[in-house]
């Protein structure tokens, strides 16, 4: 049987054609038109005055956590079920990520037990929209005001994604956007800070290119980073965005494609999208309750002998090595992370493979 990947990108249109264009003009490194165009086109998408591209999202997350002044001594909020990343960049500046359990209705950021969470040392919130689906942002963003909190959105999985019509990106102070492989926007490598601030991005742009003063070469007035992307990635980037509105239709067409044919399978409990969501469902995810007869783990090798790739969710940040939690009280992280499964989802991906993946897994129920 034809092997079917958790992801793969979509790369049929003017990739190829602006790489060339890079290469053969020989401007492949962070310098090129291609830098500015993604920028611009990108913070049209997320309807943000300014989009300053960076070398991957996790240094977009770092950098944001910079323009704050956030350090040691400090506290962050963040999900306890995340990617590594987002706890990671709060460890980078010195200060301590302090973790939240998830909104069961959501699979994002619990905004009660967020409240709970704040204390004298709390300077900012990372809410995550996990998988594609957004945050609450409306009283999130009630609590960050009463409490003087900074909102730096991970955005790294949710592009093009809306909370009430508003797109991801734009809802808090900075947001931060991955292009890794296997995101719905790619550049192989590469990420992208939006604010609608015109001094953070001022400040952005500085920090990313070693600090160097705009009007005198090689003049550093303060520790900077060589967090750039290239010409080459942004090229990419740039093809993907003009494509954007296809890609997201289509992983939104699989959702609605995999809820269909998945809605009744015994065991199954299907991702879920709030009324006031739209979410880009970046994975579609599903979690084996405990009625499926075989464990999540099982199941996953039970595909994959049938050509059918799959991913865990994210462990627990509490659950990890550098992060562990002596008294842990995270039942819902715990519970999806136990339990959950990301199945194919990429927008290239044929609605006879969906049958055959839903197939597959209704079969393993019993059905």
């Amino acid at each position: 049987m034809k092997f079917i990947p958790v992801y793969k990108p979509d790369l049929s249109g003017n990739e190829l054609k602006y790489v060339t264009d890079c290469i053969e003009s020989e401007w492949i490194s962070s310098l090129g038109e291609y830098v500015g165009r993604f920028e611009r086109d990108f913070a049209s998408l997320c309807e943000v005055e300014h989009a300053i591209s960076l070398a991957n999202g996790t240094v977009a997350l770092h950098l944001a956590l910079l323009l704050f002044g956030i350090g040691p001594g400090d506290e962050v909020i963040v999900p306890s079920l995340t990617f590594v990343a987002t706890a990671n960049a709060v460890r980078y500046v010195g200060a301590e990520p302090v973790f939240v359990d998830l909104d069961p209705q959501t699979w994002t950021l619990d905004i009660n037990k967020t409240e709970q969470k704040i204390t004298s040392r709390t300077r900012a919130v990372i809410p995550v929209h996990l998988y594609g689906h957004p945050v609450d942002m409306d009283p999130l963003s009630e609590v960050a005001n009463e409490h003087g909190l900074h909102i730096i959105e991970d955005a790294a999985e949710a592009h093009g994604a809306k909370y009430k019509d508003r797109v991801v990106g734009g809802l808090g102070d900075v947001g931060c956007f991955s292009f890794y492989g296997n995101k719905t926007i790619t550049t192989g490598e590469g990420g992208m800070l939006t604010t609608n601030d015109d001094q953070l991005a001022e400040k952005a742009r500085f920090l990313k290119d070693h600090g160097m003063d705009k009007e005198r070469h090689y003049w550093h007035t303060e520790v900077g980073y060589n967090y750039r992307m290239t010409n080459l990635q942004a090229a990419v980037g740039l093809a993907q965005v003009e494509r954007f509105d296809r890609i997201f239709a289509r992983k939104r067409e699989l959702a609605v494609m995999y809820h269909e044919k998945l809605i009744d399978c015994p065991g199954i409990e299907l991702q879920p999208e709030a009324h006031w969501a739209k979410s880009s469902f970046w994975m579609n995810s599903i979690i084996l309750t405990e009625d499926y007869p075989l464990s999540r783990d099982a199941m996953r090798e039970s595909l994959l002998e049938q050509g059918i790739d799959t991913r865990p969710f994210f462990i627990p940040m509490h659950q990890l090595p550098p992060y562990l939690d002596s008294n842990p009280d995270f039942p819902i992280s715990d519970r999806l992370s136990e339990r959950g499964l990301n199945i194919p989802s990429y927008p290239t991906l044929k609605d006879v493979e969906i049958s055959r993946i839903c197939g597959a897994i209704m079969e393993l129920s019993g059905e």
